[in-house]
């Protein structure tokens, strides 16, 4: 496991939040481009993750890039905010652009996977020239009904467990079709990702049952045009990656996405759905492409 710091910054309503921080080395990258110059890699989660679904691709990427993989309010280390209301991603936005802010980052790369995404078309809305490149991981500017509705019948209901085998056998069974090729210790590695031990010695889900309030208001759909939030992104490096059989991500959309993003890269993965881990080799790949053009593009004005 690669060595990182646990760090912190507050929002603007005063929520301590957290985010892990893995330094790139100094001194000269492969291929001659140099570490100094390349822009930070800003990894966002999805609904009810944290930055912990980020820790094997920080160990893939080790050195070589600055990767902060960030744990939204009330998920995570990061605090719970006071106001449910506040779980909605223009207020992600606010809470990570505080962060950019205070690290001084002025140009970085977006890694969104599902809600993570949104938050990072939405921050190309208010600042895209800070983005030097985005990989949107199942995730588009339409969320398919059908996810949608499965999503607001599991979130923000509390799950204990006495061991950890037992949390992974309930990750399991709610998550089957999505991960068909998963073993037991696939699925006792998801499980600690998604749960934590509390106080009581229970294992517990590792977010505040909350974030499910906004969904239960009716009309509480509607928001920002993320068709309008997307075309911020033209002339960006970015990368598309699908699961073949997401709920959550219509393949019309992903093709639509690629037809406006001129230069993206689509890359479905066969057999899985929302979403993909980018642990597999093939998406691998695909983000070592995106980085190399990342690594030689200058800053855009």
């Amino acid at each position: 496991m690669t060595a990182y710091e646990n760090r912190y910054w507050w929002s603007n309503d005063g929520i301590r939040l957290h985010y892990r921080d893995y330094p790139a080395q100094e001194g000269p990258a492969q291929e001659g481009a140099g570490r100094e110059g390349r822009p930070p890699i800003l990894c966002l989660p999805g609904l009810t993750r944290n930055g912990r679904d980020y820790a094997n691709l920080a160990d893939h990427l080790a050195g070589e890039w600055r990767v902060i993989t960030v744990d939204l309010r009330g998920r995570g280390e990061s605090g719970y905010a006071k106001d449910p209301m506040t779980y909605v991603p223009l207020t992600y936005v606010q809470d990570v652009e505080a962060l950019l802010g205070e690290l001084g980052v002025d140009r970085y790369v977006a890694f969104g996977t599902s809600l993570g995404g949104i938050v990072s078309m939405l921050l190309a809305g208010t600042a895209r020239a800070q983005i030097a490149g985005v990989l949107l991981n199942d995730v588009g500017p339409e969320i398919d009904t059908a996810g949608l509705s499965r999503i607001r019948n599991y979130v923000g209901k509390s799950q204990t467990w006495p061991t950890w085998m037992h949390a992974a056998r309930a990750v399991a069974d709610g998550n089957g079709d999505v991960y068909p090729d998963y073993d037991i210790e696939d699925w006792l590695a998801m499980a600690k990702r998604l749960y934590r031990l509390n106080s009581a010695g229970r294992i517990v889900l590792d977010y505040d049952m909350k974030i499910a309030e906004p969904f239960r208001v009716p009309g509480n759909e509607a928001g920002p045009d993320m068709w309008l939030a997307l075309n911020q992104l033209q002339g960006v490096p970015a990368l598309i990656v699908r699961g073949e059989r997401s709920d959550v991500f219509a393949a019309k959309t992903a093709t639509r996405m690629a037809e406006v993003l001129a230069g993206a890269e689509l890359l479905t993965m066969p057999g899985i759905g929302h979403a993909p881990t980018l642990d597999e080799p093939e998406v691998r790949a695909a983000i070592d492409r995106l980085l190399g053009r990342v690594a030689m593009e200058p800053a855009r004005a």
